[in-house]
């Protein structure tokens, strides 16, 4: 089939390869959002997925409204029999879903009708789910509810992070979406309606809800940190100082008996912080403008005030 391959981060890249190596289909284009700035200097820099499509040699289309008629006529001038969606970071129109005779065919990282939405793996590791997955679907107006072709499982391992647990979903994932639109091709795969029950929703995580909340339960903030690392990643504040947090350790035989939520308590090689059940080891940290450190590392040199809190 003619292709065009709708993308953006990292985590779309090992099914735009995996298309772009098929011989079963042509990927003439790929669709992704608009360079963004990036760096320390805020310079335009293209997508992942652009980057690599010019590496290919694969014409790169960015529009900034994805909807206008305008662009919607580009797209229909290249006659793609499907397109494919992994990550493109942009809500689909009407006008832009009858443009290819299959639809839009797009990888969803979890076990739909569970985590509709933009944060479907970190909600996963956030409620503290066991089994999440992939599904290939065929998108429709409304969010994540097109009928599905076909998923996948995936373990959630107890240290997983978010970025952990994304890198292996997106490499299962692109089999799956290859498989699903080579299924297609020959005519032999039916998608089938997502159940009624079991919807759940996985909005945008904001750097504002990443802040760490002491006050609940160490299993709650553990695996809430988990599931906003690598991105936007958790952070608290220390005294005045806001500083970001990797995982976190729910403890062991060296932790103190007693730290009310948000206090300090700071041992030879080790750095706790009190929540509403237990306290948690800190595992590493990053003071503003410094790289991720070892926490018993920074908090010798830091010099904490016995007073100073977390919040």
């Amino acid at each position: 089939m003619r292709l065009v391959f709708a993308g953006t981060p990292e985590p779309a890249l090992p099914s735009l390869r995996r298309l772009l190596d098929s011989s079963r289909h042509d990927v003439v284009a790929v669709l992704t959002r608009p360079d963004a700035a990036a760096g320390r200097r805020g310079k335009p820099e293209p997508s992942p997925v652009a980057r690599e499509a010019l590496d290919r040699g694969i014409a790169v289309l960015r529009p900034a409204k994805p909807n206008s008629p305008q662009f919607v006529a580009e797209l229909a001038e290249l006659a793609p029999d499907c397109c494919a969606v992994v990550a493109y970071g942009a809500l689909l129109g009407d006008g832009l879903l009858a443009v290819p005779q299959h639809g839009w065919i797009n990888l969803h990282f979890s076990l739909l009708p569970a985590w509709r939405g933009a944060a479907p793996v970190q909600a996963a590791i956030a409620a503290g789910d066991t089994i999440t997955g992939a599904t290939t679907f065929q998108i429709e107006p409304s969010l994540d509810s097109g009928p599905v072709y076909g998923v996948v499982t995936e373990t959630i391992r107890p240290t997983d992070t978010a970025g952990d647990l994304l890198e292996r979903l997106a490499v299962s994932g692109a089999a799956l979406l290859s498989t699903t639109l080579d299924g297609i091709a020959d005519q032999v795969l039916t998608p089938r309606p997502q159940p009624a029950d079991g919807i759940s929703l996985a909005p945008k995580i904001t750097v504002e809800q990443a802040r760490v909340r002491w006050d609940l339960p160490a299993q709650v903030i553990e695996r809430r940190i988990r599931a906003v690392t690598p991105n936007p990643g958790a952070w608290t504040l220390i005294g005045d100082l806001r500083v970001k947090l990797g995982p976190v350790h729910l403890g062991d035989e060296e932790a103190p008996k007693s730290v009310p939520p948000g206090g300090i308590h700071v041992a030879r090689n080790s750095v706790w912080i009190g929540t509403a059940s237990k306290p948690l080891r800190l595992g590493q940290i990053q003071p503003p403008g410094k790289k991720l450190m070892n926490a018993a590392d920074w908090a010798r040199g830091a010099r904490l005030d016995p007073a100073i809190r977390a919040s």
